[in-house]
């Protein structure tokens, strides 16, 4: 697998993890935490450190839309 179709389904994944995670509200990020290691706050400060990485600025809020 190339690296731009391995990048495509990587995003696309993430977008579906975004998407679950958007209708399930009753998921609370402490659960998360404890079952998974992560949670909604994480991935939102993974997404702002990976924008800055690339020069790219960005704020928490906007991290989190």
């Amino acid at each position: 697998m190339d690296d731009a179709t391995r990048t495509e389904l990587e995003a696309a994944a993430f977008r579906r993890l975004l998407e679950h995670l958007r209708s399930r509200p009753d998921a609370q990020n402490i659960d998360m935490m404890n079952l998974a290691g992560f949670c909604r706050n994480c991935l939102s400060r993974w997404y702002q450190e990976a924008a800055e990485a690339r020069g790219i600025a960005m704020d928490k809020d906007a991290a989190r839309e």
